[in-house]
């Protein structure tokens, strides 16, 4: 019951949560950035890269939690030390991924939203490795579907509020609302 229960809530994140959120940060981050909206609806070919961007500058999960159980493959002896900080056995080790994707050396000028970024898809905002997200290729192409779509049918779309009115929705998996 828990392995399938845990299941569900993985289909649910991962083919859901990830791709909504997806969708509406592109959204409003084009809205946002009306120069990277001209430019996109000038070169549809740059939709794709336009979702690694997007991706990186405001990930669909900004956070990912790890238990410390294990290191190497072996229990963890009492205490690990992790960067300078002592975790003990089974406490929370939580990743900040919108840090890592914003990191200066790996990405210039990285607090800016650029489309035409040349390694946006270097980004960890799926994570990596055997902690890929199992949705993160539907929810590129999602991604990909919906702003292609949105752009070529809503060729005049505007934020019906002013940028500084939108809120975060709250949760581990945030976006706008």
């Amino acid at each position: 019951d828990e392995e399938m229960l845990a299941t569900a809530f993985l289909l649910y994140g991962a083919g859901h949560a990830t791709t909504v959120n997806l969708i509406g940060n592109a959204v409003v981050a084009l809205l946002t950035h009306q120069d990277e909206l001209a430019e996109l609806r000038q070169d549809p070919e740059l939709i794709p890269n336009a979702i690694e961007e997007t991706l990186r500058y405001w990930a669909p999960a900004e956070t990912v939690g790890r238990s410390i159980m294990e290191r190497d493959s072996k229990p963890v002896a009492e205490v690990v030390e992790v960067a300078g900080c002592p975790l003990h056995a089974g406490e929370l080790l939580t990743l900040n991924l919108a840090a890592a994707n914003r990191d200066p050396a790996r990405f210039s000028d990285p607090d800016t939203y650029d489309i035409s970024r040349a390694n946006a898809n270097r980004h960890i905002a799926f994570g990596k490795g055997i902690h890929l997200c199992l949705g993160a290729p539907l929810a590129r192409i999602e991604g990909q579907i919906a702003l292609e779509t949105l752009v070529r049918r809503y060729p005049d779309l505007r934020l019906a509020a002013a940028a500084d009115e939108l809120t975060w929705s709250g949760g581990v998996l945030r976006g706008f609302q």
